[in-house]
């Protein structure tokens, strides 16, 4: 008897200015097909559409997925732009989009999986990390669209509440390189910490350009005003490069240095699969598991029928390279695990904290308010072994 056949949308850019990590992206769904082709009972088949990092393709590409293709279920989007640009095709079509990319929060639709980090998975772990280990005055460099205003926001709130303030928010448009103003205010205003919200090529030439600013002036740039983020990962250092990669701190629900069999097994296949690739990132990783997950909820549900999809979802269960991920069935995010890393030259990230247990996800953070609930209670600096 043949296998039942599903066809799944995948929707990264391959190029472009935020191309590094959406390959990741590609890369991570793209195992998780090779691996379910094996064991599976039934065929998934990947409809691959490439955006090529144009804002404007992502509408178009779905529509052609779901229209064209008669997809169901689209793997796909990095950016918070395209995710809520193409949300109103996948509500009108009763699609899902399994989106597997941390992001600002404050959003659900029942259209959307989310297998990325909530707000109160990222940065409220670290706000926390930084009152108890970095100090409370920061300085904000981002992106100019919703991911960098809303962590931003979160940010000047909780160190508002904690008697800390945001010194100065400066952001540039996507795909930008020059940083030469941006620096020299940061280097004037002398804050506790940068809190970089820059994505792709943007904020690999700020590290860059930051680095060097610093030795100029003789001054140890990760130890006297530290580079922290929500979404710096492995392949990204190896774009900032050896001179300027190590010593920034980073918020992530995974880290390929995780010591776990799950992830020694993930780790290897990864670069079995992609042997020319940096190692694998947190969007990867989230990406892997959007898979399985959506794999396992159309096993339980007998078809890829949306609504049936939806519904077998909460009772699930994978055993993710970074730990347990279900799903929350009141929000359609994951419940994930919590960690802070620091960059080394080797292009890895050293674990300096991380949470006993998943985490529930909290979008709204409506159980973690930033103006009162952020508590310096985190441990100090101390790495995981």
């Amino acid at each position: 008897m043949a296998k039942a056949l599903y066809k799944i949308g995948v929707l990264f850019s391959h190029s472009g200015p935020y191309g590094v990590v959406s390959r990741s992206m590609f890369n991570g769904a793209m195992l998780a097909f090779d691996e379910i082709a094996e064991a599976c009972p039934f065929q998934l088949t990947p409809v691959i559409a490439d955006p090529a990092g144009s804002f404007e393709r992502y509408a178009s590409l779905s529509l052609e997925l779901l229209g064209k293709h008669g997809v169901r279920h689209v793997v796909g989007c990095y950016t918070s732009s395209s995710r809520k640009d193409v949300i109103p095709l996948f509500e009108k079509s009763d699609a899902l989009l399994w989106y597997p990319s941390h992001y600002e929060g404050f959003e659900t639709s029942s259209n959307v999986v989310y297998t990325g980090a909530a707000p109160n998975q990222h940065i409220i772990p670290l706000i926390e990390f930084l009152l108890a280990n970095l100090g409370k005055r920061a300085f904000c460099v981002g992106s100019n669209y919703i991911w960098a205003w809303e962590n931003n926001r979160i940010l000047r709130e909780a160190l508002s509440a904690a008697g800390g303030k945001v010194l100065s928010e400066r952001y540039t448009a996507v795909g930008d390189t020059d940083f030469s103003k941006t620096i020299a205010a940061i280097l004037e205003e002398k804050p506790d910490f940068v809190f970089n919200t820059l994505i792709g090529t943007s904020a690999y030439r700020f590290f860059q350009a930051f680095r060097a600013a610093c030795q100029e002036r003789g001054i140890d740039q990760p130890s006297e005003i530290p580079v922290v983020s929500c979404s710096l990962s492995e392949p990204e250092l190896a774009e900032i490069g050896r001179h300027a990669m190590d010593g920034h701190i980073s918020s992530s629900v995974y880290f390929s240095s995780i010591k776990s069999p799950a992830n020694s097994r993930f780790a290897a296949a990864y670069r079995a699969r992609w042997p020319n690739s940096a190692a694998a990132s947190a969007d990867a990783e989230a990406s892997y598991v959007a898979v399985k997950l959506l794999a396992a909820a159309i096993a339980a549900a007998g078809s890829d029928d949306v609504d049936a999809v939806r519904k077998a979802l909460p009772a699930l269960t994978v055993e993710a390279p970074q730990g347990k991920v279900s799903i929350d069935g009141a929000t359609n995010h994951a419940y994930l695990t919590p960690r802070i890393g620091r960059s080394t030259a080797s292009g890895q990230f050293d674990i300096l904290w991380e949470a006993d247990d998943p985490v529930q996800p909290d979008p709204y953070l409506v159980k973690t308010t930033p103006r009162y609930a952020i508590r310096n209670s985190m441990p100090k600096l101390r790495v995981i072994k």
